[in-house]
Parts: C-alpha cells; sequence; structure tokens
C-alpha cells in the first residue's frame, strides 16, 4: 500500500513537471505525456531493471516511446531517475540542446531509440527482442504505444513478426487514452475491439485502468511473465490531471500560456520545476 502510494505520488509530480517545461518551452505534447505518467512511472520504479548511472548496461531492460511526442514525461523520468542534471529540463526544445522535442539517442542520456515518426516503435522493439534472443541476454523490451498510431499499418506487420518469433521478451503498453490529434479515435479511424484484435495476431493482452498503479503494475508483470509477446491496453485519459485539458484534442499539442499554467498548477499541486 505504501508502495503504491508513493508511485501514485510520483505521477502527480511527474504531471506537474511535464506542465512546466512545456509551459518555459512555449511548446510541446501536454496531452499526452500527462495521460502516460503513471505507465512511465511503473515501468521506472517497479519493474524495468536499469542502472542510471550506467545507461548502456548491456543487461538493461530497453524503453521505446513509440509516442515519441510524449517526450516531457519521458525527460522528467529519467531526470528523476539520475540519468541527467534535472536543470536540463529547462532546455526543452531548445535548438542544439539535448531535449529535443521527440526523443533523441544521440543526444540524451537514457534514450534507447529516436523516436517521433509515429508506428515504427513496435518494429524497432521486435528488432531489440530478436538481437536480445541471439546474443544470450534476458534484458525485456517495453514499447509504449498511443491508441492513435495504431493507424498506421507497419505496427500490425510488426504484430505478426512478434508473434511469428515467439518473442516472450517483448512487452507493449498501449496509452489508450482514445484522443488523437484531430480528436477522438473512434471517429478518425475507429479500433474496435482493441484487445481482440491484437489476440487475433498471436498476442497475451491485459487490460487495465492506466491510473491505478497497482492494477497498472500487476498488467505489466503478467505481461512480462508471458512466454508470448503480450500487450497491456491501458485505458487512460488524455490531459490527465487537469480538468480544462482532460479528453481535448486542442490540447494534444498546443503551448501553455502562464494563465493555462497558473489554473493547471493549481490542481495538480507538486515542486515547481
Amino acid at each position: 500500500m505504501a508502495e503504491s502510494e508513493a508511485l501514485r505520488r510520483t505521477a502527480r509530480q511527474l504531471r506537474r513537471t511535464v506542465v512546466d517545461i512545456i509551459h518555459h518551452a512555449g511548446s510541446g505534447h501536454t496531452g499526452g505525456s500527462l495521460s502516460c505518467a503513471e505507465i512511465l512511472t511503473v515501468l521506472y520504479d517497479a519493474v524495468m531493471r536499469v542502472r542510471p548511472v550506467e545507461p548502456d548496461w548491456p543487461d538493461r531492460d530497453r524503453l521505446i516511446l513509440s509516442k515519441g511526442h510524449a517526450a516531457p514525461a519521458l525527460y522528467a523520468t529519467l531526470a528523476r531517475k539520475g540519468y541527467f542534471d534535472p536543470a536540463w529540463l529547462k532546455t526543452l526544445r531548445r535548438i542544439g540542446g539535448p531535449l529535443q522535442g521527440h526523443p533523441s539517442v544521440r543526444t540524451t542520456p537514457g534514450v534507447d531509440m529516436s523516436t517521433g515518426s509515429l508506428g515504427m516503435g513496435l518494429s524497432i522493439g521486435v528488432g531489440m527482442a530478436l538481437a536480445g534472443r541471439q546474443t544470450g541476454r534476458d534484458y525485456r523490451v517495453f514499447v509504449l504505444c498511443g491508441d492513435g498510431e495504431l493507424d498506421e499499418g507497419q505496427n500490425w506487420e510488426a504484430l505478426m513478426s512478434a508473434a511469428r518469433w515467439e518473442l516472450g521478451n517483448l512487452v507493449a503498453v498501449i496509452d489508450r487514452n482514445r484522443v488523437q490529434l484531430d480528436g477522438p479515435t473512434g471517429q478518425i479511424m475507429p479500433l474496435g475491439d482493441l484487445a481482440a484484435k491484437l489476440e487475433s495476431f498471436g498476442w497475451r493482452v491485459f487490460a487495465c485502468d492506466g491510473h491505478d498503479v497497482a492494477a497498472l503494475r500487476a498488467a505489466i508483470e503478467a505481461a512480462v511473465a508471458c512466454p508470448a509477446p503480450a500487450a497491456v491496453v491501458a485505458r487512460t485519459v488524455k490531459g490527465k490531471g487537469v480538468s480544462f485539458m482532460e479528453g481535448q484534442a486542442a490540447w494534444h499539442g498546443r503551448p501553455i500560456s502562464d494563465e493555462d499554467h497558473a489554473r493547471a498548477v493549481a490542481e495538480l499541486g507538486g515542486e515547481p520545476t
């Protein structure tokens, strides 16, 4: 119980940090960063085997942020874990800076793959998982996908490949917030029964409330234990934690004004970044 409360507090502070750094940068993707706060917190604090002081440790678990626009949430997590100086967070989206608008493996310690072109993450994850098998390393590969990016056909090719090769060291976590850039996913490109679709491609599926840290951890750990590739469908809310952002496509990538920042901070609380 105490551990779950610690995870919840960490996720709340993560949201505050995201709002602060996007406001400071004058641009960035708020809605999708807020929806995956618990997912990243549970992965880095309760599931993944990593060494922040040795970011290239060969046996580390890998995370691919396929929804690369949620980079602010990943950067806030990596800074908190000690991959780099938290002062870097104020350089978000600065030209030539270490924290680009989408993750870059060349500039940011702790980033395992550059992402941003949606739909590529699962294919990269398949390659990393196969490499682990071929080299005899027991690391796990986690791919955090958005539900909007599942519109991209490359995802489904990767799903078939993972099942074909029985990649039990590969876990996809789908941030099922049901809102993408142009509106609700159900209006843009309906996914229907997502769990049934994933299962039909040979994947094991675990669904949960993506903001319930205990349920989320249980689902991810169950997925990790599977001998076959597994997906966690995490039901989330776009813009979670800030009432006027929740469920709003307009907050996919809208700048945060001084007034909106003050309103968001009043709701989120936490420590300033």
